[in-house]
């Protein structure tokens, strides 16, 4: 019969066995979860409490509420706020353009995509990776298009690229935070910055090179697929630009429309004074006052709008003035602002108006830039163009001012498509938060929560972000998840259960030598880390190795390290890492395409830690 502390010790195990199969089920949302197993522990140990010598409770409901206020926890959020101010700026964007513009027609095409993601894996190392992720997918859709490549050959590779990239530094992902909250929580050492940087290169070194050269041969061929996902990325919208004095186009041709300054625009049609030039543009020179009626997609005008947001605002007053409109400025030229496409109701009053005649700016507070009109390609300026029901309006406005057009019975607005624009003058700022943060932490002036969090701070105060979009950038999945498993690391050590496992595992490896033993636990853990959450893996498999390593009489961090690179290792399931949820769409991928490319990598970083780790650490 099972008594004292032992019985404890099992339903912890049955606790977590059935949360991590509703983890792996998804019957309910993964915060009811991770919030159902705390309640579950603070009920169970209140009425079966765990007392120590003194006959003290251990687990206590502060015990185990703890992951809510764990460092881990705290930087990870702050880390992730940092990164959305990055993004906010679009920094990483305008880099990796300009890397891509460089790249066409100067390197081959292998040695693009090799580049292109040995800068994805450098910025993970210090970015939370899903942002990176999602910058540089339809950076890596453009290499595939430019190089005749599928695209569904290189999504993955990006994906593990950012995850490998991760594992090089202590603050590359939330699951080395944790594996070094875990261990202070133990009374152990910390990590610090570049304690794993050694191992962590050489695995994501060799699984670098996998991804480039060998995983595109085992993913299929979607190219089809793939680019019909793309179309929609194509959509084309008619705006208007007024060239300036000062505007770099003065002077310049357009030979078959297109203007080396104006890349990924069509010209339609220019407008001078009364005359209308249309194409073919043969001996077009651009003046001052030249009307532009360019076609491009929603991508490009906004790139173009971050960079002189101006030009792109057609002037309404020519034709009409509007009774009380304020002609100097407006909403849509102040604070952080938005993108977002409405489409004009089969009611609406704005049918067979012009944009002028409707006032739609100033009844709104937000300003058309582009029309795009399915049924017929528009040759007009689009202050001159009468809509019709069904137009595709591109607005520009404030985020609260594009929230209110859902009350507007004259326009449809399109759900998911409200996007905020990149504010490139706070790039500076940004830069030098986040690098401060960066450097504090790295050499140790102040911990790394403290530098995480003044960085996350300094991010809203200088104006980089508001309150809203750093709130935005915190995911309540990764804050429950978290908690859950912090918990159940304290239930599982604190009942001898941690203990337990890692006696039992010596034991059946009776006369391994460490460097065997240290092999098996990293298998052990990168093959879990596919089936269960990374951070869940990170948080339970610390004390295990603790008490792995206590038994070999090995320094405690050299299972650490190992649980770091191991649950980094989630490549063969798409619910192993977010990143692979996020390359399923444009690579058009089934659940089976990870596992063709990821088991294979999952074994040659085996193979990697398990010949170059118990060298390096003596083993």
């Amino acid at each position: 019969m099972v008594t004292g502390m032992e019985f404890q010790m099992w339903a912890v195990f049955a606790l977590i066995v059935t949360g991590l199969f509703f983890y792996i089920s998804e019957r309910l949302a993964m915060e009811v979860i991770s919030i159902g197993i705390i309640c579950a522990l603070l009920v169970f140990f209140h009425v079966f409490p765990v007392a120590d010598s003194g006959g003290n409770s251990v687990l206590t409901s502060k015990r185990i509420l703890e992951g809510f206020a764990n460092p881990a926890l705290i930087t990870v959020l702050a880390l992730l706020v940092l990164g959305q101010g990055m993004i906010r700026t679009g920094i990483l964007e305008r880099g990796a353009g300009w890397f891509l513009e460089w790249s066409h027609g100067h390197v081959p095409a292998w040695v693009a995509v090799f580049a292109t993601l040995v800068i994805v894996g450098i910025i993970s190392a210090f970015l939370n990776n899903t942002p990176v992720v999602v910058i540089f997918i339809p950076i890596m859709q453009v290499l595939a298009v430019r190089f005749g490549h599928s695209v569904s050959k290189i999504m993955i590779p990006l994906s593990f690229t950012a995850i490998l990239g991760g594992m090089t530094t202590l603050i590359g992902s939330s699951t080395n935070l944790l594996v070094n909250s875990a261990l202070i929580e133990m009374n152990m050492a910390p990590f610090g910055f570049f304690d794993f940087t050694i191992p962590g290169l050489v695995l994501a070194g060799t699984g670098v090179l996998y991804v480039v050269f060998i995983a595109p041969r085992l993913l299929p061929d979607r190219a089809g697929m793939a680019d019909d996902l793309m179309d929609g990325d194509h959509k084309q919208f008619v705006a208007q630009i007024t060239v300036s004095a000062q505007s770099d186009l003065v002077g310049k041709d357009a030979p078959g429309g297109h203007f080396p300054s104006l890349p990924e625009k069509t010209l339609r049609m220019v407008q001078r004074g009364e005359q209308a030039i249309l194409p073919p543009f043969e001996g077009y020179i651009a003046r001052p006052g030249d009307v532009l009626v360019v076609a491009a997609t929603r991508k490009a005008l906004g790139d173009f709008l971050s960079n002189d947001p101006g030009l792109l605002y057609p002037d309404l007053e020519e034709g009409l003035e509007v009774p009380g409109a304020v002609t100097s400025t407006g909403r849509w030229q102040e604070g952080g602002q938005a993108l977002a496409e409405v489409m004009v109701a089969p009611a609406s009053r704005m049918i067979n108006l012009t944009l002028p005649q409707i006032g739609f700016r100033y009844k709104t507070h937000c300003i058309v830039l582009g029309i795009q009109r399915r049924s017929r390609m528009v040759r007009q300026r689009i202050t001159e163009v009468r809509l019709q029901a069904g137009d595709v309006l591109l607005v520009q406005g404030q985020p609260d001012d594009i929230t209110q057009l859902r009350r507007n019975r004259d326009v449809v607005l399109a759900e998911g498509t409200a996007e905020d624009l990149p504010v490139l003058e706070h790039a500076k700022r940004a830069s030098l938060i986040f690098f401060s943060v960066v450097v504090l932490a790295a050499t140790g002036l102040v911990p790394i929560v403290a530098a995480a969090m003044t960085g996350a701070i300094a991010m809203v105060a200088t104006g980089v972000l508001n309150v809203r979009q750093a709130s935005r950038a915190i995911d309540s999945k990764i804050v429950t998840a978290i908690a859950a498993a912090i918990a159940m690391s304290v239930a599982l050590q604190d009942t001898g259960g941690a203990a337990l496992l890692a006696h039992g595992l010596v034991a059946s490896l009776s006369g391994a030598t460490p460097g065997m033993v240290l092999s098996v636990f990293f298998l052990i853990a990168a093959v879990m880390t596919n089936i269960i959450s990374n951070n869940a893996i990170a948080v339970l498999f610390t004390p295990i190795g603790v008490g792995l390593a206590l038994e070999l009489g090995v320094a405690p961090h050299v299972f650490a390290v190992a649980v770091v690179l191991a649950a980094n290792c989630s490549f063969a399931s798409p619910l192993g890492y977010q990143t692979n949820l996020l390359v399923m769409g444009p690579g058009h991928y089934r659940f089976a395409d990870f596992a063709r490319a990821g088991l294979p990598l999952i074994v040659l970083m085996w193979l990697a830690f398990s010949l170059f780790a118990p060298w390096y650490y003596g083993l």
